[in-house]
């Protein structure tokens, strides 16, 4: 019960970051002629050079791109990744119908945000195990290898993107709006990703719950405990403190714990570099 509760989860999350992409590209990026980068930019392009529906050439694109993701990423990846690209998609083809006018004017409104728009949701999609097509199955494919940003990855494939809508729109300010926002894209994606990602170091010491609290920890948190052996200088009573290692995104399902278990808990909480292991990143040199 406990994977299908997550799967659904991520699901929910993945078609939360798809339609957020969709928004920001129906909402902002296409109306003001912005080509950011990655298969949403090659959609405008072709919107304005053949007047095809966005959607379309999103999920035609995006058709040969997955049979790549399947096989290196495996099927999973593939499952989750064609859902995120259908539901973009669509989001493309039906938000036009509902926003038939710019929200806003100014170009560099417009481009910070959809820019941002689409950075959170390409980070919600990928730290749920997902994508939502483009650039992103090849920063994904790389990432899976070599421990190279993501958001960087997607920065160098989608110059060349960018640069060509000046061929299509004569506009150096055109293109110089798409530069900005695959950097706000990309600043947005990297920091989403990296906080996702973040670690903390619990010491926590109880003198009559321990065994409660690492066990609901275990349970609840599904996080290992290291129990450690100390005494305690000052009284020489046994301490046997909790070493508890988690994301950051935990620390107050771990915190509601002590504190329902043991209000007296001494608890002291660190930020570490990196975990690398079995639940946390894997080592990559």
């Amino acid at each position: 019960m406990g994977k299908v509760s997550t799967a659904i989860k991520d699901y929910i999350f993945i078609s939360l970051g798809a339609f957020l992409i969709g928004l920001g590209w129906s909402a902002f990026l296409i109306p003001a002629k912005i080509v950011g980068g990655g298969v949403g930019g090659l959609a405008t392009l072709g919107f304005y050079m053949w007047n095809v529906t966005p959607g379309y050439i999103y999920l035609g694109i995006n058709a040969i791109l997955i049979l790549l993701a399947i096989k290196i990423l495996g099927a999973s990846f593939g499952i989750r990744t064609i859902y995120g690209i259908l539901v973009v998609s669509a989001a493309l083809n039906l938000l036009p119908i509902v926003i038939t006018e710019p929200i806003v004017d100014d170009g560099l409104l417009a481009t910070i945000l959809g820019g941002g728009l689409t950075g959170i949701g390409i980070g919600l999609a990928i730290t749920h195990r997902g994508s939502t097509g483009g650039t992103e199955i090849i920063a994904m494919i790389i990432n899976h290898y070599k421990n190279i940003s993501p958001g960087r990855i997607m920065l160098y494939c989608d110059v060349f993107i960018i640069a060509s809508s000046y061929f299509v729109f004569q506009s150096l300010e055109t293109m110089v709006y798409g530069y900005v926002s695959m950097a706000v894209t990309t600043y947005v994606v990297d920091n989403y990703l990296e906080g996702s990602r973040q670690s903390v170091q619990f010491m926590i010491i109880s003198q009559t719950k321990k065994a409660v609290i690492a066990q609901r920890i275990n349970d609840e948190v599904s996080r290992g405990i290291t129990l450690l052996k100390g005494v305690g200088w000052y009284s020489g009573k046994e301490t046997d403190p909790l070493l508890v290692l988690a994301r950051r995104t935990q620390f107050n399902q771990i915190m509601s714990i002590v504190k329902s278990e043991d209000e007296h808990a001494f608890v002291s909480v660190s930020k570490v570099m990196g975990v690398y292991g079995n639940g946390f990143d894997r080592i990559r040199i």
